[in-house]
């Protein structure tokens, strides 16, 4: 099994940027793919960012593309904010998939992923 523990969340302006991330432990070398959601007060959680545990393949939501970056180093994935907007304020969750599929498109079904985090709660002021 891996485990994911989530930091990097705060209070922020509109404009700021923000770096959050994820670190994985435990089975790693079983994961294929990691993810960032979001779940913002009366919403369902909602797809941000994945990227193949092995490669650099990734991809966004379109609310975000431009704006936000997901990268590893090790065992540690990043979310990387830019441009923040007050639409962004959510908890944000990492996750952890063993699930291999052929696409990155797999990966924007919160179902496709066994391990999350606790979330890390991000708030955006404009």
């Amino acid at each position: 099994q891996v485990h994911v523990v989530e930091s990097g969340g705060k209070s922020v302006q509109a404009g700021d940027s923000l770096r959050l991330s994820c670190v994985a432990s435990g089975r790693t070398y079983t994961t294929n793919a990691m993810a960032w959601f979001r779940q913002a007060p009366g919403n369902q959680r909602e797809f941000v960012a994945s990227m193949r545990w092995r490669g650099t393949t990734t991809d966004y939501a379109d609310s975000v593309k431009g704006r936000f970056t997901i990268s590893r180093t090790g065992d540690t994935v990043s979310l990387q904010m830019n441009s923040l907007k007050p639409e962004d304020t959510a908890i944000y969750y990492c996750a952890a998939s063993t699930l291999l599929y052929p696409s990155t498109n797999y990966y924007r079904s919160s179902q496709k992923f066994e391990s999350w985090g606790q979330g890390t709660q991000v708030t955006v002021s404009s």
